[in-house]
């Protein structure tokens, strides 16, 4: 449902194949969690495809930033259904997750068979600069659209220190609802009201509510009744995917701060309490979480295959990342609903520029988890420039950032 932005690519031509299609291709070249993925998109969706614009991701990270669940994730959910609707939101959700599903997948089994991950340590000492790059040329092309004047510059400034100094999983929803406080104090006097020219779908809203309502009510009581009438091995495996649907979904819907800051609740909740993976089984399922593209949490696809096989993965995997992407979807539709208040516009030119600092920062923390030498720095100035300077497609780059880091560190 692309609404009222000039000089973006019409809604008819924004077929559901294409939605699939452009983030099934996001999904297998997105490395390095939540910012590098968010980074993939605005290149492909706003730089190359141009079907939406900057302050869209904007506008769903700092909607992610303020709800459980996975962020990356969640903004997926909220792309697709401020492009297609429920259908888009589903699609794209489907689109991105293929590639790192099927990945952990086979990851998941050569670590069960052989007790050890397969190598890739050169390749991603490639590719991490190189998604440090990407990531602060994303957040340089945002602040040209978005930070007009020297208050924007500072909240920029302040949220980014606020991210690298401040250890806490509530700082993104701090730093959001600062941002939007300082926003409508700023430039409330500054902005006119509008008329809200936002499609009213209060009509599919209701549907799709009432749709996910069902689905997951008819999904519980299957969940119990089932156990009832089964015995021996079915059972059990019943009994293991009820669990890990429960344990995951109630995970999902309560830990906020997105894939990096909720890895201690998870391991505690994973480790400690249930314990289904000892603490150097749940440190591999993060590194392989972490090796893979797409969202992070990702990793509880390994757990679901540990503890319940092929059908275990398949249930942690929508349990972690499905209902939060519902509570997302709802709360988009409010979003659009007032978005073109006063208040609400004065407010956004102070969440914009916070959310920018946060990708920043994003950048930062992950040049921490990569040797700085001068093959990193190599890397990190050439894609900069690259990226900036030229429409280079991600796809290109990040694999050759990784063969380059094969080549240097093995024979250099």
């Amino acid at each position: 449902m692309v609404k009222s932005d000039d000089n973006i690519v019409a809604s008819k031509d924004v077929t559901l194949l294409f939605l699939f299609l452009s983030f099934l291709k996001i999904g297998a070249t997105s490395f390095g969690g939540f910012m590098a993925l968010i980074s993939v998109v605005q290149k492909e969706l706003v730089i190359k495809k141009n079907v939406i614009q900057d302050h869209i991701i904007l506008d769903a990270i700092s909607l992610a930033s303020v709800l459980p669940g996975p962020m990356a994730f969640n903004v997926i959910a909220y792309i697709g259904f401020y492009l297609k609707g429920i259908k888009g939101a589903l699609i794209s959700m489907l689109g991105i997750l293929l590639p790192s599903f099927f990945l952990m997948i086979i990851l998941s089994y050569l670590y069960v068979e052989y007790g050890q991950i397969p190598v890739f340590t050169n390749f991603f000492k490639g590719v991490l600069p190189a998604v440090s790059a990407i990531i602060i040329s994303v957040a340089f092309n945002m602040a040209k659209k978005h930070v007009k004047d020297y208050k924007q510059v500072i909240i920029v400034i302040v949220s980014i220190v606020a991210i690298l100094i401040v250890k806490s999983i509530f700082i993104t929803i701090i730093i959001i609802i600062s941002g939007g406080v300082l926003g409508v104090l700023m430039y409330k006097n500054a902005i006119a009201s509008e008329i809200n020219l936002v499609e009213n779908n209060s009509k599919n809203n209701r549907y799709f509510i009432y749709s996910a309502i069902t689905i997951a009510s008819v999904a519980i009581i299957i969940s119990f009744l089932l156990p009832l009438i089964t015995t021996g091995e079915v059972y059990e495996n019943i009994i293991i995917n009820k669990k890990l649907m429960l344990t995951f979904s109630s995970m999902s819907v309560t830990l906020f701060g997105g894939g990096y800051v909720v890895i201690p609740a998870m391991q505690e909740i994973i480790v400690d309490g249930f314990h289904w993976l000892t603490n150097k089984e749940f440190a591999d399922s993060i590194a392989m979480g972490q090796i893979t593209p797409g969202p992070i949490f990702i990793s509880a696809t390994f757990i679901g295959y540990k503890i319940g096989g092929l059908w275990g993965a398949i249930t942690a995997t929508l349990a972690i990342f499905i209902p939060p992407a519902f509570i997302m979807i709802i709360f988009s539709e409010f979003l659009n609903k007032i978005k073109n208040s006063k208040n609400i516009k004065a407010a956004f030119k102070g969440v914009r520029p916070a959310v920018i600092g946060m990708v920043v920062a994003a950048s930062y923390t992950i040049t921490k988890s990569y040797p700085i030498d001068w093959f990193a720095i190599v890397i990190f100035l050439m894609i900069l420039i690259v990226s900036i300077r030229y429409k280079i497609e991600v796809i290109y780059l990040i694999p050759i950032s990784g063969i380059l880091g094969v080549l240097f560190y093995n024979f250099f």
